[in-house]
């Protein structure tokens, strides 16, 4: 397998390892990055005015919260009403109050086309001559429907009324009045100073001034930002750590801070401290982000900078989009395709009541009534009458029916214990009720990577010394063992007690003293790192910069290698029970191009030994001629990465004390070095690093979430596509991509440059053809970027993926332009940065990354990753799912048709503006194969068959018209009419849309293909819609011309003819409700007591109310309301009606029951074929169930991948080699002399 990989020093596109800008990136730092690029020619007309720095416009003063009211910080609200341009730390996020819920609430739901057209119904009802229905027919179902919805709304309000409250009124003390107050979130003012106290979060954007550490070194743990759990240092400045100590100085502190206004920069700050008459810089390493959390720091003190919606994290948030289905999207327009035919239809109706009045009607004088309207304006009045008789085609009842089976599905997932996760007492949450359908119909997700594909948990796993492999199940024999058998560490008084390891043989070796190799190999872990130790009530507690640096010192600890403390200048472990103190002559930091580290070490005895780690990539390359074990070793290699674990090389190297002098004297020129520090020091690393001497090898499990392989499996089986969207390294990410198995070694892998070589490739064909083949909107097909039968993937950073869609080149454009005082030129055909030759290059994009089968997308910022999501939707008309923990996925869950945020972590700020939160990825899977297809079927059906029965409720009386001289007359009772859609059919139909399932869980987890339907939305589509109309004009047909056809000519038991309008209405009305009940039950999959009940108790329900509004006694108390007395007992006391009626229902049933045994006989779906074989399904799997799963998931590849790249940013050698986190400076400042050092 071939995979081309870009050369980063070498390669002229952009870095890799560098996070690409965001769209808050100010002016000054894009005019940095552009240098080296031609700039445009410019005329001689308009010289290049002289380039000033951008004015700073964020001023900030501490403890005076007047300086923040004056009129230069005001900002226009509306006309003339001004507020504060700093944002107070309040965060709202509900939508109503007391006093603004019922008219808001109101005008959101008229916004609904159908509620608006409903209450005109009901204002032509209440006008006489158009009045063919009582107002009361319209009236009770709207106030119905309005009322749910409200009760609905206002229920999910205020359960963001209280997460509000729960954050706003968390305390904090705040600097008031010269001493420290406890104070609430919400009441915290840019400018104040607070402090802040071990393990609490950070409630605004501050400025760090001292800590309890050295050199006011501040640990934070930013798992709400990003869903990292390892530690993130930040430090003060040194001028306030040493003067703002005690209380008094605090109040006393009136520095000025000019900074960068508000963005969503995560990655950079910028800004000044005036403060007694200096001036000193401000970096992010100052700053405390809100969201983030205190660690291992017993106090802080800082200064509120961003407060509220101003701050990082709220910024970072994206806008909030409305989010409909297709379905909602769909439903509503053919909610507009039956106004179309109602007012059609009711023309049509209104055409035909005028030409019968005018042959008929006005000679008839019987119905002369004296109006002396004109036959147009009484066609005129019919069709307004006929407009409100034939208004239930649009059916009132359809949305509240909607929300109810959204609120009941939403339920179902809630309650789904098989979507708990006990370790946390974490269950799933459905944090809308409006989008449960889409879940089963996605196309695409959009994964965050660190702490939601992986736990971010680093364990060691396997090595090899000396060319011998260990980390397989033994004993301490070295004889394999079929049975996991953990090792006892309780020899070892230091042990970390949840170090798991199974290889008894190592263990025997290091307590025997006798393998000096593997002494050396743990020795070299316990030594050569950056992480630092402190002492936690008697227990020993690592701080790493990355969790893998804190895996292998872990496990030299519990090998009997134990690191316990360091100076500037020294080292100390235990060496199996003996303190050992090293002298550290010099630390040579990791960074992303020299990928490995090493550290020079005095030894007791004198002598001088370098130990070095890294990638095996860049070690082999400086290993010695004599060396051993390198064959072994890469052997090793190849299986630990066939395993998909990430390995790290291990190597050392003396020195003699000359050779390290005439080296240190070099290394200390380097680092007073002016300009480029960094790659003159890199030049001397490189003349001491050589020479080295391979101990052996290590390999680190980054740890999935349990389940993840499977569940992308199974989704990918579904035809869903997944893409990695993340902040973290290349090669991070790739690994993380082979561990979880959307890579696979079958696969041909395209990098950023490879994907740019294509699309200018397909950018050059395209000018070159004529330009009427490619005009704007005209879509041709493209031919294959990847032709060939083969599986390819895309891996791609944020820099070039910036370059490849042009975004950075149009900003820099403009930004030159503006300086240059011009406007930007109209769009020119061969421009580059032309509009439509940039939407070009992006359809090129999504359709090359729609060819592969995976996708991953590295150092990206939040803003790209909503970015991504937008293209898919944008180009490709996908649903798309969004998943992540933290608040850097924000923007991309918010983005996507689907967010789903993954709870239980410590950052619970996805989980905010997610619709659905759980704590495991593979619960994923239950949610889409499970809940998402049954939601889907359930909501197609339940649509299907409610536009059925409401046409064939209201056609009947379009057939009846014919009959009535178009004269808006009801072939109902008007009460019936009222409680069709109400009482008489409403239950089984929602039973359907919440109970309803073809097939049980387990056969829709095993059979993924059962989710192609919801994608290609086959199951409701217009196709579908007008079968339910023609399906509805067939049965109305039926049930009024059978009827008709039976009342034409009959003679009664008692001799008369019961041929009224009365008895006709009872009989049409009966047959109906029989017709849709028993229609409901031939469509349901799914039988319970409940739907048993639902279509028995519906029947039920008809005739008991319609004996009661038919009874003399109700007619006695309202005689205008209740008029058909006595029909319905005199009707259907005559046996030949009920014939009628069985007869009209079997006519109607007939048909429908032939065509579905055809299609499930001639044309089964996939779920007919599982749903046929049920019974065997359910017997293998739980014959799967009772096997015990023995065999491990093995790989075949011959690529390595390091882990030695893991960490954003480089480690602690800085903090180390400088002292700053070691001691504190002596000053003659009286706070400080009695603060103990941190270790």
């Amino acid at each position: 397998m071939s995979r081309r990989r870009a050369d980063s020093e070498s390669s002229l596109g952009p870095n890799d390892e560098v996070m690409p800008y965001s769209d808050d990136e100010t002016d000054d730092e894009l005019d940095e990055t552009s240098d080296g690029e031609a700039e445009e020619p410019q005329e001689p007309a308009h010289p290049r005015e002289e380039t000033r720095p951008p004015e700073i416009g964020w001023k900030v003063k501490a403890n005076d919260r007047a300086y923040h009211q004056l009129p230069e910080f005001k900002k226009k609200v509306f006309l003339c009403i001004k507020k504060s341009r700093y944002s107070g730390n309040a965060i709202k996020t509900y939508k109503y109050n007391a006093l603004t819920f019922l008219p808001l609430n109101l005008y959101e739901q008229f916004k609904r086309v159908a509620n608006i057209y409903f209450l005109a119904l009901l204002i032509l009802q209440v006008i006489p001559d158009i009045a063919t229905l009582p107002w009361y027919t319209t009236l009770i179902p709207l106030v119905i429907v309005l009322g749910i919805t409200a009760i609905k709304d206002l229920v999910d309000d205020l359960a963001r009324h209280r997460m509000d409250k729960e954050v706003n009124n968390r305390k904090c003390e705040v600097l008031l009045d010269g001493r420290f107050k406890e104070s609430k979130w919400m009441d915290i003012q840019v400018g104040d100073v607070v402090r802040l106290k071990k393990n609490d979060f950070i409630p605004a954007d501050i400025l760090l001034l001292s800590s309890s550490n050295p050199n006011s070194l501040c640990y934070v743990e930013t798992a709400e930002l990003d869903g990292e759990t390892n530690l993130k240092f930040k430090m003060g400045l040194r001028q306030t750590d040493e003067g703002l100590q005690e209380e008094q100085e605090l109040a006393q502190f009136n520095a000025l801070i000019e900074c960068e206004e508000p963005n969503n920069r995560l990655d950079k700050f910028t800004g000044m401290m005036l403060w007694k008459s200096e001036r000193y810089p401000l970096e992010l390493d100052n700053i405390l982000l809100r969201g983030c959390k205190i660690r291992n720091t017993d106090y802080c003190h800082g200064l509120v900078i961003f407060a509220g919606a101003d701050t990082k994290i709220m910024r970072n948030g994206g806008k909030t989009r409305f989010k409909r289905t297709k379905i909602d999207e769909l439903m509503n327009y053919m909610v507009y395709t039956i106004f179309v035919l109602l007012v059609l239809v009711s023309a049509g109706l209104a055409i035909g009541h005028t030409f019968w009045y005018e042959d008929i009607g006005s000679k008839a004088w019987y119905l002369f009534d004296g109006k002396g309207q004109t036959t147009s304006y009484r066609g005129f009045l019919s069709f307004w009458g006929y407009i409100i008789v034939l208004n239930t085609m649009v059916p009132i009842s359809l949305y509240v029916s909607v929300e109810v089976i959204r609120l009941g599905q939403s339920k179902f997932i809630n309650w789904d214990l098989q979507m708990y996760y006990s370790e946390k007492d974490t269950p799933a949450k459905a944090r809308t009720t409006t989008l449960n359908e889409q879940l089963g119909q996605i196309q695409y997700i959009f994964s965050d990577k660190t702490g939601t594909l992986t736990q971010n948990i680093m364990q060691f796993k396997k090595c090899s010394i000396a060319g011998r492999r260990y980390g397989d199940p033994t004993t301490a024999e070295g004889t394999l063992l079929d049975k996991i058998k953990p090792v006892d560490w309780s020899w070892n008084r230091y042990a970390d007690k949840k170090f798991d390891f199974v290889d008894h043989s190592l263990v025997a070796n290091i307590q025997s003293k006798k393998d000096k190799d593997a002494l050396e190999f743990f020795k070299l872990l316990s030594l050569c790192h950056t992480v630092m130790a402190e002492n936690n009530n008697g227990e020993l507690v690592y701080q790493a910069a990355s969790p893998d640096e804190g895996a292998l010192v872990t496990a030299a600890r519990n090998f009997g290698f134990v690191f316990l403390s360091r100076t500037q200048d020294t080292v100390t472990i235990s060496e199996m029970g003996h303190e050992m103190t090293y002298e550290m002559l010099g630390l040579l930091d990791f960074n992303s191009d020299r990928k490995r580290m090493s550290i020079i070490l005095k030894f007791p005895d004198g002598r001088i030994r370098l130990y070095c780690k890294g990638a095996d990539t860049v070690i082999y390359e400086r290993l010695s001629p004599n060396t051993r074990h390198k064959e072994t070793t890469q052997t090793a290699l190849d299986e630990f990465a066939n395993e998909t674990l990430r390995t790290l090389c291990l190597c050392y190297k003396d020195i003699s004390a000359s050779d390290f002098e005439a080296w240190s004297r070099k290394h200390k020129e380097a680092q007073v070095n002016m300009v480029d520090r960094d790659a003159a020091l890199d030049i001397v690393y490189e003349e001491i690093e050589n020479n080295l001497m391979l101990i052996g090898a290590t390999a680190i499990e980054d740890k999935l979430q349990d389940g993840v392989p499977e569940t992308i499996a199974k989704l990918a089986m579904a035809d869903i596509k997944i893409w990695v969207l993340t902040g973290d390294k290349k090669e991070t990410a790739e690994n993380i991509g082979f561990s979880c198995t959307l890579l696979r070694d079958d696969m041909q892998i395209h990098y950023g440059e490879d994907v740019n070589e294509k699309l200018m490739s397909r950018q050059s064909k395209r000018r070159n053809e004529p330009s009427s083949m490619f005009r704007p909107g005209k879509k041709k097909p493209s031919e294959p970027y990847f032709p060939g039968s083969n599986k390819n993937a895309l891996i791609i950073t944020g820099g070039w993926l910036n370059e490849i869609l042009y975004e950075k080149k149009k900003k820099r454009r403009k930004l030159r332009l503006r300086r240059l005082g011009k406007r930007q030129t109209p769009s020119n055909p061969q421009d580059p940065m032309n509009d439509w030759e940039k939407e070009m290059r992006q359809i090129d994009f999504v359709d090359m990354a729609c060819e592969c089968e995976a996708v991953i997308c590295c150092r990206v910022t939040p803003k790209q990753k909503a970015n991504v999501v937008s293209l898919v939707k944008k180009y490709k008309k996908a649903v798309t799912l969004s998943i992540g923990d933290g608040a850097n996925d924000v923007n991309m869950i918010k983005t996507a048709d689907i967010g789903v945020g993954i709870s239980g972590q410590e950052g619970m700020q996805a989980v905010m503006s997610s619709d659905y939160a759980f704590a495991q990825f593979r619960y994923l899977q239950r949610l889409l194969l499970v809940h998402g297809r049954w939601s889907y079927i359930r909501m197609c059906k339940f649509l299907r068959f409610f536009f059925f029965k409401n046409f064939a409720f209201t056609l009947v009386h379009f057939w009846y018209s014919f009959f009535s001289g178009f004269s808006s007359q009801v072939a109902y009772e008007d009460w019936f009419i009222t409680l069709y859609n109400l009482a008489y059919s409403s239950l089984p139909v929602l039973l359907v849309g919440l109970l309803d399932q073809d097939l049980n869980d387990r056969l829709s987890l095993k059979f993924p293909k059962l989710y192609l339907p919801g994608q290609q939305g086959t199951l409701f589509n217009y196709k579908n819609f007008f079968i339910s109309l023609f399906h509805g004009i067939f049965v109305s047909l039926v049930i009024f011309f059978i009827p008709y056809g039976a009342f034409l000519q009959t003679m009664g038991q008692d001799g008369e003819a019961p041929s009224d309008y009365q008895s006709f209405a009872v009989v049409t009305a009966s047959s109906l409700v029989f017709t849709v009940n028993l229609q409901i039950s031939l469509d349901t999959s799914y039988w319970t007591f409940v739907s048993c009940f639902a279509v028995l108790g519906s029947i039920a329900i008809y005739f008991g109310i319609m004996f009661d509004i038919h009874s003399a006694g109700i007619h006695v108390i309202f005689p205008s309301v209740f008029t058909f007395t006595g029909a319905a007992s005199n009707a259907l006391r005559q046996p030949y009606l009920w014939l009628t009626i069985i007869l009209t229902v079997g006519l109607s049933l007939l048909p429908i029951v032939c065509i579905q045994f055809l299609h499930k006989t001639i044309w089964p779906s996939v779920g007919d074929k599982v749903q046929r074989n049920r019974r065997k399904y359910e017997m293998q799997l739980e014959e799967e169930e009772k096997k015990k799963k023995t065999s491990g998931f093995q790989r075949n590849r011959a690529s390595r991948r390091s882990a030695y790249a893991f960490s954003h940013t480089p480690g602690y050698a800085n903090l180390i080699s400088t002292g700053q986190s070691i001691r504190r400076r002596q000053t003659a400042h009286g706070g400080n002399a009695g603060r103990r050092p941190a270790l």
